[in-house]
């Protein structure tokens, strides 16, 4: 599983990595009136591995830990998750630092291969290992890392998408 998992990271990386240099007017665009720019794209990525990851470890968030979130700067708005956000609330996460959003989801995906090794080092935790029995079916540690980096890899894929468009180049 782990073989698989890294791979997962790898990949997210790549496409972490992938992603233009922005103006500060395209990383906080909203084309077609979309609430969720690139800038937010970028930060929710870091912040749904972050908020799962500090909850899996019982560790501190990595936003506030490793100096994240002084260095965005984005107040009380940028504590929060990101799901359910309306379009005011997104607006809020509007940030000139592209290096600094790509740094934190960086980041949070090397503590998340830390995260994967520690499982699979025989530490008496395993993937299968059920976490969450609020979910029917319960859901097992390896089910929500896949599920995180899914969703790592789907908004960091339309950052890129947005990237591309015509009017932000």
């Amino acid at each position: 599983m782990n073989a698989h998992i890294n791979d997962l990271i790898d990949r997210t990386d790549e496409v972490l990595q992938a992603l233009p240099d922005l103006n500060p007017d395209a990383l906080n665009a909203h084309p077609a009136g979309h609430p969720n720019s690139i800038a937010w794209l970028l930060w929710h990525t870091g912040r749904e591995i972050d908020v799962q990851l500090a909850d899996l470890t019982g560790e501190e968030q990595i936003w506030t830990a490793a100096g994240h979130r002084d260095r965005l700067n984005l107040g009380e708005a940028g504590d929060g998750f990101g799901y359910g956000h309306t379009a005011d609330e997104a607006a809020a996460i509007r940030t000139d630092d592209q290096e600094g959003l790509t740094a934190y989801v960086a980041a949070t995906l090397t503590t998340l291969r830390e995260y994967a090794d520690w499982v699979g080092g025989g530490q008496g935790h395993e993937w299968d290992d059920v976490i969450d029995d609020n979910w029917d079916p319960p859901v097992d540690r390896g089910t929500r890392v896949v599920s995180m980096l899914i969703d790592a890899i789907q908004h960091l894929a339309q950052a890129q998408y947005v990237a591309g468009a015509p009017e932000l180049t």
